[in-house]
């Protein structure tokens, strides 16, 4: 098992988010790989938890990495799920039709796994979990 490529992943995940038009456009520049002290308002992206686990071969090391993107909105934009699910389709196309690169490793592949809708704290915002498959060769 290597855990070498997350720090790359990481980044360039990042990055890609935050190079995108369309995902600019809805969200400005509230995609936060660390949250801010002070909670956002409004629509906002921010990377979440990942699970590791290993996919090397005798040949190569590797890692399959699934890992969380979260959009979420504020109290103060609690009109439905409309504009979160607008902002989760525009990160899902950002990162399936990106040509991501990582400084260490070689991402073979990128999917979509899963997503959940649901309202978030007190039930006033909104939020959209969605899970991201990479397979990270090392060798």
């Amino acid at each position: 098992m290597s855990y070498a490529a997350t720090a790359a992943l990481q980044t360039a995940v990042y990055q890609t988010l935050r190079q995108n038009e369309a995902l600019h456009n809805l969200v400005g520049d509230a995609i936060y790989d660390a949250m801010p002290v002070a909670a956002p308002t409004g629509t906002y992206v921010s990377l979440g938890p990942e699970d590791v686990k290993d996919a090397g071969d005798y040949t190569a090391g590797g890692a399959n990495h699934d890992f969380v993107i979260s959009v979420l909105s504020g109290s103060d934009e609690a009109n439905g799920f409309g504009a979160v699910k607008e902002v989760a389709v525009a990160v899902s196309d950002a990162l399936e039709t990106a040509g991501i690169t990582l400084d260490r490793g070689h991402l073979a592949g990128l999917w979509f796994l899963r997503a959940r809708a649901r309202r978030a704290e007190n039930g006033a915002g909104r939020r959209v979990d969605m899970t991201f498959r990479a397979r990270i060769d090392l060798g």
